[in-house]
């Protein structure tokens, strides 16, 4: 096993590096390490849209099955589902095929080292590492990983140096995740992530009715492809939130929920029902949480507390 320098050491020692799969995050990972000097040798691909990601961002790496794959490098990164790492550890096990010394690293955000106990048994050194950004599938997955931070959870202080020293090559920031606070981790991320997705979509789609119709002449259209007036209007708006609580907390919280306007509220209610009762319920469930952030009147939160009847059309129900 090649040996790797730790941060503020000597230069770390180039790893030849397999990757389990040539999806979006593991090309995008892969190229970040080929392009600090690593080598990445080979990677499995099933599907074509895998094949064409490693054809076209690792096009030094020879596509072979995954027992295969294990076999022929010092770093391992398991780059699948996390609905498939656990499977997938089992098989390598079970096979011997990662030898000893073999740094294992999977970049699942839910999981530990827990989960590769099994190739840990063998001699491999376990590592989870998780970049905590969204992948594309592109090129720029793999220039935001140099501004990403990541998750790393490691079974010891040289596990968690080799690990630091990973993800610092590559221009990342490294964050230590206890074993047990992984779960709470990657809630909290895809609390952030996800839930700001659906709740940009929904704020886009009640935009969309409120503008259509009302063009100036010359005036592109409002319509259902993203990129649109409705998007335009309301990015400014999404921005600055954004960087305000970011750099600010919850202080940054403004609107009618955090001046107590009942009355504003009641009408957003009813105006986002006629959209989409499940909007308005989206609406609600958050305005509920932001009153308790500012600790609002009973007034607002009895208005929130309310929850909108999905099957019957939007009437309320205690």
């Amino acid at each position: 096993m090649t040996s790797f320098g730790i941060t503020n050491g000597p230069a770390p020692a180039r790893l030849t590096v397999g990757i389990v799969s040539a999806g979006r995050v593991g090309t995008a990972v892969g190229a970040a390490l080929e392009r600090v000097g690593h080598v990445v040798v080979a990677c499995s691909a099933v599907s074509e849209a895998s094949r064409a990601r490693a054809r076209t961002r690792l096009r030094e790496s020879e596509v072979l099955p995954v027992d295969q794959v294990a076999g022929k490098v010092e770093l391992l990164v398991l780059a699948v589902p996390d609905t498939e790492l656990s499977a997938l550890v089992a098989g390598l096990a079970a096979t011997d095929a990662v030898g000893p010394g073999t740094i294992v690293v999977h970049t699942s955000g839910a999981n530990g080292i827990g989960i590769l106990a099994p190739l840990a048994a063998k001699g491999a050194l376990p590592l989870a590492v998780h970049p905590a950004m969204t992948f594309t599938g592109h090129d720029e997955d793999t220039a935001r990983l140099s501004s990403a931070c990541f998750g790393i959870t490691a079974a010891d202080d040289i596990g968690y140096a080799i690990a630091q020293s990973l993800v610092l090559e590559i221009g990342g920031e490294p964050v230590r995740v206890a074993e047990g606070m992984r779960p709470l981790y990657h809630a909290a991320l895809a609390h952030g992530s996800n839930h700001l997705v659906t709740l940009v979509a929904d704020a886009v789609q009640a935009l969309r009715v409120a503008l259509e119709g009302q063009e100036l002449l010359g005036q592109e259209l409002v319509g259902d492809e993203p990129g649109g007036v409705a998007e335009r209007v309301i990015s400014p708006l999404l921005t600055a939130a954004l960087d305000n609580v970011l750099r600010r907390g919850p202080s940054a919280l403004t609107g009618p929920v955090s001046r107590g306007d009942v009355e504003a509220v009641s009408t957003h209610l009813k105006s986002l029902s006629d959209v989409d009762p499940r909007i308005a319920e989206g609406y609600r469930a958050l305005s509920l949480r932001s009153a308790q952030r500012v600790r609002a009147d009973q007034d607002m939160i009895d208005l929130l507390g309310t929850r909108t009847d999905m099957k019957s059309g939007g009437e309320s129900c205690e």
